[in-house]
């Protein structure tokens, strides 16, 4: 296994249950590429780029994300609590995240561009700063979750308890307050 990778585009690559063959990629772009059941264990992606490729039961124990870009990407069920936090910035624009954890993990100023994250795990992650720019949050787990100065204001379908979660400071749409009140059982019109 070589060390790393510079600048190097890939296209329609199938590492379909593979071991990539570096440890760290710089700069690299992955078009329309196939992860299923790869394991991306202890590897490093900086400043990379990922559109159109899926990523359905990848182990990611330690893998390294910095200022790397998701787009259309299929990653159901994905463990990002497992990543290494040092550094770690994503940002996912039209993501498939259903059923993706992000347990007890860091995502401080995370963009989340119209993806569904559909019972997602926000459980004890810290999302301090972060947006939901028109994301489906339907049945997504929010418990002791720091949210201040996050941008709920076009997300959909989430139930956030106030008195569980932290939300100093966090945007939300009049529309979404429902979201906020759900525990009350409460008629809203």
């Amino acid at each position: 296994m070589s060390n790393s990778i510079l600048d190097q585009t890939f296209n329609n690559k199938n590492f379909s249950g593979q071991k990539l063959p570096a440890r760290e990629y710089d700069n690299c772009i992955f078009f329309n590429c196939n992860f299923s059941d790869t394991d991306l264990s202890v590897i490093t992606f900086l400043e990379c780029k990922f559109d159109r490729c899926n990523f359905n039961n990848v182990m990611m124990k330690e893998t390294s994300f910095q200022e790397v870009v998701f787009t259309e990407c299929k990653m159901l069920g994905i463990d990002f609590s497992t990543c290494n936090d040092f550094l770690f910035t994503i940002e996912l624009d039209h993501c498939n995240l259903e059923y993706a954890s992000f347990y007890g993990f860091k995502l401080k100023n995370t963009i989340f561009r119209s993806c569904n994250l559909k019972r997602a795990d926000f459980t004890e992650t810290n999302l301090t700063g972060s947006v939901f720019a028109n994301c489906d949050l339907a049945e997504a787990l929010f418990e002791r979750t720091i949210a201040s100065k996050t941008d709920f204001r076009s997300a959909k379908n989430y139930n956030i308890n106030p008195e569980s979660n932290m939300l100093k400071n966090a945007k939300f749409s009049v529309l979404g307050l429902q979201g906020l009140l759900m525990k009350y059982d409460l008629d809203i019109e």
